[in-house]
């Protein structure tokens, strides 16, 4: 008999892939909680999961995995699809290559909400060609309702678009109420209550009379259909199994839509970390997985992973400390399958020099040891905690990457591009045809909206835009774009080798606007290739909106031609990545946790949870550093005028215990050292006394 592909698990990661069984013929499971730390194995166990779903005689169709990001689906569909190959063609006594498994349902959220909606769209009073916008389109849009309300002439400050966006993704997303939104995020738009619901309100109407989503409505929308226990029952009765990556990371709307999907718990898996729920500005809600459990009756199964792979056991020690000091939270105990090794280190640094010294200077030590640079990181809470360390860095020839860098979308001449192909697939999309219209010479602001009415009398026909009469600068290029979008919006237009044809319309004014044409056409060549994987237009904007690819932004940037280089990274972004050597900057109150978390304890529980994630990003060695002394930026050049820092709250006396305590460096006297001649000491006091003689 052939071995299961869950012998290679241990026992906690087995009971969690395997748990349910066999009914009447059909594998049924109830509810199940996994709790994951960190390095257990989640992607591999919720990856084994689904194989044996499917060995089990599940229809991969009638699966829903559900993610974060696109990425991490796409690693989940292809390490289950291996299992599942190899098991069959051992079952079966063939080759591997000769079993093909589909999951047609594994997405994100947001991508998923979407294709839902689609199918459902003319229940929810949608048309199914509805756009879906970017970020970045998003708060184009907010910013030209705000415009047209007036709120940008205001004699007193008014948020820019971006924190109106941000305010109102905030509030969908917790489902609370505007004022505590302000309250608790934005206090210094508490006065402005009324005009920012009047905003949000006018963008809303906005969205619906354009047919476009943005990134939030994709959940709203699909909360809303669920909210209909008909539409609900159906939705529900589409998936036999709901697994979901990274629970803690759900805010309110994504628990309420699982609770309805599946609302008796049957086949609904979630995995996730409550130690490592640290995204709560983004609107996550830890209270969806310490709750989860309790939803259900009888309540859902909890299985713990805490055999460790990646970490030494001095650091889980000392990990384990610190979290343990959590108040509410799923209680366990990381082991290192790896075994032993060196304690963490708590340094003590005179200041912030003194702490970039230190980094240095253990980070090449341990490449002279054998450990690459690329192997090695630094962390830091906020990203200007490590401008002084760049700039040393720099100074000494040390390569580095900092993590972040533009999204592919953000780049003009991309947005150009793709401003095109949403136009052509929502006639509707003002925000699209209004960058488009000005891509040609005379076609301003005023041109552009009067072309615009007179295309939404006509009915939105692209047709009807050859009768518009263009300004006398664009009536040379007029013709070929009426006929470019006439036949992308045609009924039967054929997806491939659109963008191409977008792109050779796009061309010479890719020249006239932009410095460097060359290099960004490559950049759209290299979005023609992406095009390709995609069945649909509309699948390929909607997928490019919801997830963009990163790139450099308009020009590539300098090569890095080092053999080797440095990662630092904010602790946010670095949760879900490893490195041999992490060293942590500034474990000190008012950064280990934040100031701006002070007198809320859910904040602050969520600072120490932040400080775990450091931590565990550590395989072999763990350097926690705090300064001293910080010193005040207002004041002269050279001041020295400084503020003494305390070491976090978090680390305690239990915690000190598991790591090696290293003080500030001695700065002995010039005159105090081995060999230097020794003075008498002079009787000062005398001296002084005499002053009273």
């Amino acid at each position: 008999m052939a071995a299961s592909p869950l012998d290679a698990l241990n026992d906690a990661q087995r009971a969690a892939a395997g748990f349910g069984a066999a009914n009447a013929g059909r594998f049924t499971a109830g509810p199940l909680l996994v709790i994951a730390g960190a390095g257990t194995g989640k992607t591999n166990t919720l990856a084994h999961r689904v194989a044996n779903l499917v060995l089990e005689g599940v229809d991969p169709a009638r699966i829903l995995l559900l993610t974060f990001t696109r990425r991490a689906a796409e690693e989940m569909t292809r390490r289950a699809e291996r299992i599942v190959a190899a098991a069959l063609a051992a079952r079966r006594g063939s080759s591997p290559a000769t079993v093909a498994v589909r999951l047609p349902w594994a997405g994100t959220f947001h991508s998923i909400g979407n294709r839902l909606l689609r199918l459902h769209a003319n229940e929810v009073g949608l048309e199914p060609s509805f756009s879906v916008l970017d970020r970045a389109d998003s708060a184009d849009l907010i910013d030209v309702v705000r415009h047209e309300l007036g709120l940008s002439a205001r004699e007193q400050r008014f948020p820019r678009k971006d924190t109106c966006l941000a305010i109102y993704s905030h509030r969908v997303n917790t489902q609370r109420a505007l004022k505590a939104t302000l309250e608790d995020c934005w206090p210094w738009c508490l006065e402005l209550e009324r005009e920012l619901n009047d905003l949000c309100r006018a963008y809303v109407l906005r969205k619906q009379s354009e047919q476009a989503l943005d990134y939030d409505d994709l959940l709203l929308y699909w909360h809303g259909l669920l909210g209909e226990p008909r539409l609900a029952k159906s939705v529900g009765a589409l998936f036999d199994h709901v697994l979901v990556d990274e629970y803690q990371d759900t805010n309110v709307l994504q628990a309420q839509i699982l609770m309805a999907l599946k609302p008796d718990g049957a086949g609904l898996t979630v995995v996730g970390d409550d130690a490592q729920s640290i995204y709560s500005f983004r609107a996550a809600a830890v209270d969806n997985i310490l709750d989860f459990p309790q939803q259900f009756t009888p309540p859902a199964q909890v299985i713990a992973l805490e055999e460790n792979y990646r970490s030494t056991q001095p650091i889980l020690d000392a990990a384990n400390a610190v979290i343990g000091g959590a108040e509410r939270q799923y209680r366990k105990n990381l082991r290192a399958h790896r075994g032993d090794g060196a304690r963490p280190c708590l340094v003590t640094v005179t200041d912030d020099r003194g702490q970039a010294d230190y980094v240095i200077a253990e980070v090449l030590k341990a490449r002279e040891a054998g450990v690459m640079l690329m192997q090695q990181a630094v962390l830091f809470r906020s990203s200007s905690h490590s401008d002084f360390l760049e700039i040393e860095l720099t100074r000494r020839n040390i390569p580095f990457v900092k993590y972040g860098g533009l999204k592919f979308l953000e780049a003009a001449h991309v947005k150009d591009l793709l401003a095109v192909l949403r136009w052509a697939d929502n006639p509707r999309n003002r925000i699209a045809a209004f960058r488009v219209l000005q891509l040609l010479p005379g076609m301003g602001p005023s041109n552009s909206q009067r072309c615009l009415e007179e295309f939404a009398r006509a009915g939105g026909s692209f047709a009807s835009l050859g009768q518009f009469r263009a300004p006398a600068a664009a009536q040379a290029d007029w013709p070929a774009l009426c006929a470019l979008l006439a036949a992308l919006g045609a009924p039967g237009a054929q997806w491939p080798g659109q963008v191409e044809q977008v792109l050779g319309w796009y061309r010479p004014h890719l020249e006239r606007h932009y410095e460097a044409a060359g290099v960004r056409a490559g950049d759209l060549e290299q979005l023609a290739r992406i095009a390709g994987g995609y069945v649909s237009r509309e699948r390929f904007l909607s997928e490019l909106a919801l997830d963009p690819t990163s790139a450099s932004g308009n020009h590539a940037g300098p090569p890095l031609l080092d053999e080797d280089y440095l990662v630092l990274s904010t602790v946010h972004s670095a949760k879900g990545q490893e490195w041999r050597s992490v060293y942590l900057l500034n474990v000190n109150d008012g950064n280990f946790p934040s100031e701006f978390a002070a007198g809320k304890p859910e904040l602050l529980e969520e600072e120490r949870r932040l400080l775990y994630v450091a931590m565990t990003r550590a395989r072999d060695a763990l350097h926690l550093v705090t300064p001293l002394k910080y010193y005040i930026t207002q004041q002269p050049r050279f001041g020295d005028a400084h503020v003494y820092g305390a070491p976090s709250r978090f680390l305690t006396a239990e915690v000190r215990r598991t790591l090696d305590v290293i003080g500030p460096p001695s700065t002995p006297d010039a005159t105090d050292r081995a060999g230097a001649p020794t003075m008498p000491p002079i009787d000062l006091g005398s001296r002084m006394r005499a002053l009273w003689d």
